[in-house]
């Protein structure tokens, strides 16, 4: 199921991210719904994060395991393997199975997703062969449509037609190096050694951003 982070943790994220001149918003219901939608329309490149559901939301591009590293744990392998930055296109993707986005939807609930268990017995590449066969959930045989949830449609909207910001600022600021050690050291007892280094690549990507900008208008 979704998870929902609150309290300080989600204060303290806003404030950091204000510190380092990074646009943040606060989705009406699922952030990677947001993010999806926002990169859909061309806003943002690509949404950040290992969840497969940005691709059911519509993210043309996902990019997984950025700011992760150990290793992932494979269930139906009984093994695991090292997280590898990667990006997965949607298009490619839906071309290369021969299916489209709503049927990838209709293939993700028969795995099971976020928003429901899916169907006992039935993993990726028998669900695939299913949708393939039929087309769509409808028709499926009846002993595979009993195990999907009784409002198909409601949990196929939350995927294809979600509640999203459809008017947003994503203006970037000027980053606040001192801000960001003050908060982070002195706050919250951060290594100042560590939050440095990540303070000198700020800096560093805001000068070359700066330049790029200035020769583009010279």
């Amino acid at each position: 199921m979704t998870g929902r982070v609150t309290g300080d943790v989600l204060a303290d994220a806003k404030r950091l991210l204000s510190l380092m001149g990074i646009p943040w918003l606060v989705a009406l219901e699922d952030g990677e719904a947001q993010a999806s939608f926002m990169a859909a329309k061309g806003d943002v490149w690509a949404v950040g994060s290992k969840d497969y559901d940005c691709l059911l939301f519509g993210a043309p591009i996902l990019a997984r395991y950025l700011t992760l590293t150990g290793r992932e744990y494979l269930p139906s392998k009984k093994t695991s393997r090292p997280l590898i930055p990667e990006l997965v296109k949607l298009a490619d993707n839906l071309e290369a199975l021969g299916i489209s986005r709503e049927q990838l939807v209709d293939l993700a609930l028969l795995v099971g997703t976020d928003f429901n268990q899916g169907v006992m017995g039935i993993g990726p590449k028998k669900g695939l062969a299913l949708v393939r066969k039929y087309g769509a959930a409808e028709k499926f045989p009846e002993e595979i449509r009993g195990g999907l949830p009784s409002d198909l449609d409601r949990v196929r909207s939350i995927c294809l037609h979600p509640r999203v910001l459809e008017n947003y600022s994503l203006k970037r600021g000027r980053p606040d190096p001192d801000g960001v050690i003050e908060f982070l050291c002195e706050e919250r007892a951060f290594t100042k050694d560590r939050v440095q280094k990540v303070v000198d690549r700020l800096v560093e990507s805001q000068a070359e951003s700066d330049s790029q900008l200035g020769k583009w208008l010279a």
